[in-house]
């Protein structure tokens, strides 16, 4: 058995360095890479996602997992070699039903559209992408299809991001949510508006870059093992253990932009450096869903990030970075700004209370796109009349529209959006129990000192990788399932407080 396990060890560790190899390519493409070398990069992607897939299905994995099935059982569930063998089978059974040249297609696919995608943001023209989208449409129906018996056509897509979570078990979630959220809304907007014009000001570059990598720092991230660089739209990506990439964008007329994306951004850092180092070369070396993913970037922006505490310690710094712009601004005033409430178009810059009505749209949509109730070249008008029934706002043009999120221009259409709040409930469901066990951290958090916190996590989340599901690892970290208290709780508590008292 000990023969046949580092066989499979093997194995992986080739598919784990494709993959490795292609997340390069993927995060070049997204920073760096000359508009001209798409088609190239498209067919690289493709015989890398070929070969990657090819090995995970080989017949001869397949049949190692066979022959370990009786070592696995006769080990504790929660060992890492169990996991391994049980981790990997769900992958592999997964990947048989799909064929490789479906994939290399796919991979090739992606490529053509990201870049078309970032040429039609820039012009605000939506026509110009929209055949690809339908063509991504095609793939992630496809994709489906692999997957017969499947109770909505979205569920073998959100299976892939957030394994065992079905669109009807997310709809219901998201509709408790909505009625939850939707009058404490109305009730905070109906509010004097909150003045946030002390953000709104020149910030230069190089200076609001400086600031945001001096918090990740603070924060925990290691630079040796980290680096930031610019894109479109930002991202976290990972080629190593001792290897992750962040990404930001900056608008000099706006602080929130660069300072909240780096801050979100360095909260998926510190997972994916936190990842137990023995784990590395397999499958498990890497967070565990969408979910959970989106729960450590969103704790770290807003339940630390947007906190009154953490300004406390970083305002006194950020004011001598900018004196000219926050000299006669006080904490209180910029502590009231960052947390402004207001029905925006944008989801990456939303606030706390509107962020998940944002998501929601987004999923509708995705669902009636797969569902053949929603033509592509129709999205842009649907996209509009959503957010005017919603949010009571609605984009002149497609920029700040339907073309301001990059997930439909890179991946499937279906089964990431859903992440992002999920992420946000979870994000307060962790933070409960990290304070259940550790009430000092608001007053650690007011002193500069994140550690606490910071380790908390890495014991109880990030070390364990993709060992244990999503439902598993809540249910070991906060002793509960899934339930959305917590974040009505924090949601209520902070906003009443901001603007109900």
């Amino acid at each position: 058995m000990e023969e046949k396990m580092q066989e499979l060890k093997k194995r992986l560790r080739e598919i784990y360095d494709i993959h490795s190899a292609l997340s390069v390519l993927s995060w070049d493409q997204n920073t760096y890479m000359p508009p001209a070398g798409t088609e190239a990069r498209g067919r690289q992607m493709s015989t890398l996602g070929r070969v990657a897939h090819e090995k995970l299905t080989d017949p001869a994995l397949g049949q190692l997992l066979e022959d370990l099935s009786s070592y696995e059982k006769s080990l504790p569930y929660e060992s890492d070699e169990a996991s391994l063998i049980r981790v990997t089978r769900r992958e592999y059974e997964q990947a048989v039903r799909v064929p490789s040249d479906f994939i290399a297609n796919f991979y090739n696919h992606t490529a053509q559209v990201y870049q078309a995608w970032v040429e039609a943001r820039a012009e605000d023209d939506f026509a110009k992408v929209a055949p690809l989208l339908e063509k991504t449409l095609e793939f992630s129906r496809e994709y489906a299809g692999y997957f017969p018996g499947y109770e909505h056509i979205a569920d073998p897509l959100i299976d892939r991001m957030d394994y065992g979570m079905k669109a009807s078990a997310i709809q219901s979630l998201f509709s408790e949510l909505r009625k939850q959220l939707v009058p404490l809304v109305e009730e905070v907007t109906s509010r004097p508006s909150v003045d946030d014009s002390c953000l709104l000001q020149h910030y230069p570059k190089d200076k609001q870059l400086e600031f945001g990598m001096n918090v990740s720092r603070k924060l925990g991230l290691d630079f040796t093992r980290a680096r930031q660089d610019l894109a479109p739209h930002p991202f976290m990506t990972k080629f190593a253990h001792g290897d992750v990439r962040i990404t930001t964008r900056v608008k000099e007329n706006d602080l929130g932009e660069a300072l909240f994306s780096t801050i979100h951004e360095t909260g998926h850092a510190l997972y994916e450096l936190g990842i137990d180092p023995s784990l590395e070369g397999t499958p498990l070396h890497g967070g565990t869903s969408s979910a959970v993913h989106e729960s450590q970037s969103r704790l770290w922006e807003n339940i630390v990030g947007r906190s009154r505490g953490f300004w406390n310690h970083f305002f006194p710094q950020l004011k001598e970075m900018f004196p000219s712009q926050l000299g006669n601004v006080t904490l209180d005033e910029f502590y009231r700004a960052i947390n402004r409430v207001q029905r925006s178009l944008i989801r990456t810059e939303a606030d706390e209370l509107t962020y998940n009505l944002h998501v929601i749209i987004r999923f509708d949509l995705e669902l009636a796109m797969l569902e053949g109730n929603l033509a592509v070249k129709d999205l842009p008008d649907a996209w509009r009349s959503r957010y005017q029934s919603d949010l009571g706002i609605s984009s002149p043009d497609d920029k700040n529209g339907v073309l301001q999120d990059i997930h439909w221009f890179m991946d499937y259409i279906g089964g990431v959006f859903q992440g992002y709040t999920l992420g946000n409930i979870l994000s307060c469901q962790f933070y409960e129990a990290a304070l259940k066990a550790h009430p000092e951290i608001p007053e650690q958090i007011e002193q500069g000192e994140f550690g606490t916190l910071h380790g908390w996590l890495k014991e109880n989340i990030y070390r364990h990788g993709s060992k244990f599901t999503s439902e598993e690892l809540v249910q070991r970290a906060t002793g509960s399932t899934l339930t959305i208290e917590p974040y009505i709780r924090y949601l209520r508590k902070k906003y009443s407080e901001l603007y109900l008292t």
